[in-house]
């Protein structure tokens, strides 16, 4: 008799279930509804269209069934060749696979050749530079390593930092100390890199930490500047780094909507800020 009882319910319920309206079943939202910013911020302004050329949208094409993937940075070099990195290449988790991939075209779009392929320490790439030589540097903020290849070989010329192990999680004895500094020449989730005039290497330093790191031009570690903050020489999350003619290292603050500038040792010389509102809560890839 229970049993019957049981059945009798569960078949009522699958009926009042397939009996439920759709309508009943979805919430809707106006897509203002969505915004993320929070109230008190103003909706941001829609910019002015900006005008482009594209006459072939095929410009680039790539040899056999391969796809660019998402594209999180371009360079080019003297020659006029672009070189693309694509997060394109997705196999497993980071420890086991890696997403990144850099592609070489010629100046009329024509696809020269891949570097680094499965190379160590690319996982989740970032940002990508070309230097005054021409060689080729990959910031990879999945492995939380710069890469230096060469423009002739492609093959590996530098390597800054190190890429956490699979085996790490067993070696570790205890948890780190979440007091502790940034390690010395290592990063975390790295961003972009860029050179003075006497090629000194400058890597923003990045999502986890809040620094600019400083090598020479041989690779050897020099020292940081910043913290976590939004003080003068302070950041949060360290997007991006240029120099310009005069050795002026601009890094761009992104969660603080900011541009910072600093001499090649680290003093701020001042800061540039866009004329449009900051909200204090960000979507989740920020600005």
């Amino acid at each position: 008799m229970k049993r019957a009882f049981v059945a009798a319910a569960l078949a009522s319920a699958s009926v009042a279930l397939l009996a439920t309206p759709v309508s009943a079943q979805i919430q809707k939202r106006p897509i203002e509804a969505q915004s993320p910013y929070p109230p008190g911020f103003d909706k941001p302004q829609v910019a002015p269209e900006i005008p482009f050329d594209m006459p072939d949208p095929d410009y680039f094409v790539l040899p056999g069934d391969a796809n660019f993937g998402e594209i999180a940075a371009v360079a080019t070099n003297s020659k006029g060749h672009v070189f693309i990195l694509s997060r394109s290449n997705a196999k497993g988790n980071l420890h086991g696979g890696s997403a990144t991939q850099v592609f070489e075209f010629d100046n009329n779009g024509k696809y020269v050749r891949e570097l680094g392929r499965d190379l160590y320490s690319f996982g989740y790439g970032h940002g990508i530079r070309i230097d005054k030589d021409d060689n080729i540097w990959v910031v990879d903020k999945g492995t939380d390593m710069v890469t230096k290849l060469s423009n002739k070989t492609g093959k590996v010329m530098l390597v800054l930092g190190r890429r956490e192990e699979l085996t790490s999680r067993y070696w570790r004895e205890r948890p780190e100390d979440p007091n502790r500094g940034p390690e010395e020449g290592g990063f975390a989730e790295p961003t972009d890199v860029a050179w003075d005039s006497q090629g000194n290497i400058y890597v923003t330093d990045g999502y986890v930490h809040s620094r600019v790191a400083k090598f020479d031009k041989n690779g050897a570690w020099i020292g940081t500047w910043g913290k976590r903050g939004s003080g003068p020489g302070e950041f949060w999350t360290v997007h991006n780094v240029a120099i310009d003619a005069n050795d002026h290292v601009w890094i761009a603050d992104r969660s603080n909507g900011r541009l910072q500038v600093f001499d090649t040792d680290g003093n701020f010389l001042k800061e540039v800020i866009i004329n449009v509102a900051t909200p204090k809560r960000q979507p989740i890839m920020g600005h």
